[in-house]
């Protein structure tokens, strides 16, 4: 490993099962009775005590009741989660500085210059735990990056310097699939591949890597080489993206703080994208009315989407004004400030028309667009909003339908089953709802047709469109027939599809077909990009 390369000296606290445990504090719960956080009527996280009952992530909850008719339930609820870890990260803060919170129940610290002060990582992590155990039980973890620490934080193990992939490889491929990465199918791939250790995976060529499973595979890639998810040369951004903001009256309800987030988070990442940056680990910076200073910093796996910005402002404020009375500031918050503490190329974050993959950007867009399209149906009638919708078939056509806004969007025939005679993807660009008339000729200048061997009479050699002049073939694919409809009077008989590319400037991509019948006859159905 080039020392460029070489991640940087880490420790993470870690609070095992954070969701029960937040749930119990919040309801006051003993901690002592057995307890889990159900989703979708299944197990996200349950308490040690649930765990020796025989409760496991990911198992119904009628089959959890049954082994253990005492559990008590809760929801999931980030904002609790986050509200109730403010205060051991102000512990964890107390202690040592640079605390970066990666998610709620999880802190991350550069352990270089807090070992050197405390005379040694074993020393730092017994004081840490020690001084943090008045709030929750913990375990403390120290390697070299940010991943094979959190892992040794799981074991309560400090790794020796630059032996981080040696302390990896024989852990299991499902620890890439941790609760603040999307790695699931990913994980299930390697599986099924016989990758079952972080080491069978890094053994892997970084090229084949990058080739077979993409960006996701390639900085999973990394973690289990004991590298960062990114290589460490990240810009430093300019001043000018920070984002400031002063209120008056000041801030003092959570309500009021997660309205104004929204709009700050919107504002912070169109700067940063036009920069053409995107940010990973977010600095929330706030100042009081009577001058208390309050700040924190949290680590991002990937880079932040708008929602996932405004879900940690919110969190915070959450954690701020909902401490207990002796914690919380005394006056509200009068300046707000987002600062990009690191960021990364744009790149990272390419993001889909209302699509993001990455913590709920799609949910909120979609909800956003779905209010505009019904306020234009509002304003012109129902049927004047559509969208598309795949189905199955054979032709560009006839597999694109368009549904009324509101409507089911189910489709009429499965697109995903074998289609024989099926066009070969790319489909073409420009799909033309009446097809142009054409003319396709063999080098002879006589009509190509389709013979009773279902054969083209001869390769085309130039082809006119509607009243255009004869352009030259220089290419061409094909024929794709489909019987349509021959059994009805009237039906098509064969169709015959043969793409072409025609001289001329520009070069023209285009599709033919043939329609047979009583009066057969070419035309242009599209035309590709």
């Amino acid at each position: 490993m080039s020392t460029v390369d070489k991640p940087p000296r880490m420790l993470v606290l870690w609070v095992p099962d954070w969701p029960a445990v937040a749930a119990c504090l919040a309801e006051g719960t003993p901690l002592h009775l057995p307890a889990a956080v159900f989703h979708a009527n299944r197990v996200v996280a349950c308490t040690a005590i649930a765990r020796a009952a025989g409760i496991r992530r990911g198992m119904r909850r009628r089959d959890a009741q049954s082994r253990c008719p005492e559990l008590q339930v809760f929801g999931p609820d980030e904002d609790r989660d986050a509200r109730l870890f403010e205060p051991v990260a102000a512990a964890v803060e107390e202690l040592v500085v640079g605390v970066e919170v990666v998610r709620p129940g999880l802190v991350a610290v550069p352990a270089d210059g807090a070992s050197g002060y405390f005379g040694g990582e074993l020393r730092l992590a017994e004081l840490l735990a020690e001084h943090v155990s008045h709030q929750v039980e913990c375990q403390i973890g120290i390697a070299d990056g940010l991943f094979a620490a959190t892992l040794a934080a799981h074991r309560s193990r400090i790794v020796d310097r630059d032996t981080a992939a040696e302390f990896l490889a024989p852990l299991p491929v499902g620890e890439l699939d941790q609760p603040d990465s999307d790695r699931a199918e990913l994980v299930d791939l390697l599986r099924r591949l016989g990758l079952r250790t972080l080491g069978a995976f890094a053994k892997l060529a970084e090229r084949d890597v990058a080739a077979r499973f993409g960006r996701a595979g390639l900085v999973a890639h990394r973690l289990a080489r004991g590298l960062d998810e990114r290589p460490p040369h990240r810009r430093r951004p300019p001043p000018e993206l920070t984002v400031t903001k002063t209120f008056d009256p000041p801030l003092d309800r959570v309500d009021a703080a997660a309205f104004m987030a929204r709009t700050l988070a919107e504002r912070f990442h169109g700067g940063l994208a036009r920069h053409g940056l995107a940010c990973t680990r977010l600095g929330i910076y706030a100042t009081t009315e009577h001058g208390e200073e309050l700040s924190r910093v949290w680590r991002c796996a990937e880079p932040l989407t708008p929602q996932g910005i405004a879900d940690r402002v919110r969190w915070q404020f959450e954690g701020w004004l909902r401490a207990a009375p002796d914690e919380r500031p005394t006056a509200g918050v009068e300046r707000l400030r987002l600062a990009p503490e690191e960021t990364v190329d744009g790149h990272s974050l390419q993001l889909g028309l209302w699509q993001d993959g990455i913590h709920g950007l799609a949910d909120e867009r979609a909800e956003k667009a779905g209010r505009a399209l019904v306020r234009v149906q509002g304003l012109l009638g129902p049927d004047s909003v559509f969208t598309a919708v795949l189905d199955g078939g054979r032709g560009p056509a006839e597999r694109v339908r368009l549904v009324p806004w509101g409507d089911p969007r189910t489709p009429h025939s499965p697109p995903d089953v074998p289609w024989p005679g099926r066009l070969p993807a790319p489909s073409p660009a420009t799909v033309y709802e009446k097809p142009l008339p054409a003319r396709v000729l063999d080098a002879s200048g006589a009509e190509v047709h389709v013979t009773r061997r279902r054969e083209l009479s001869a390769a085309p050699h130039r082809v006119s469109v509607g009243d255009g002049p004869p352009r030259e073939v220089l290419d061409w694919a094909g024929p794709w027939l489909v019987d349509a409809h021959w059994w009805t009077p009237g039906g098509d008989g064969v169709r015959t599809r043969v793409q072409a590319v025609l001289a001329g400037e520009p070069e023209t991509a285009v599709l033919l077909t043939r329609v047979g019948g009583t009066s057969p006859q070419w035309t242009v159905e599209g035309v590709y990009d």
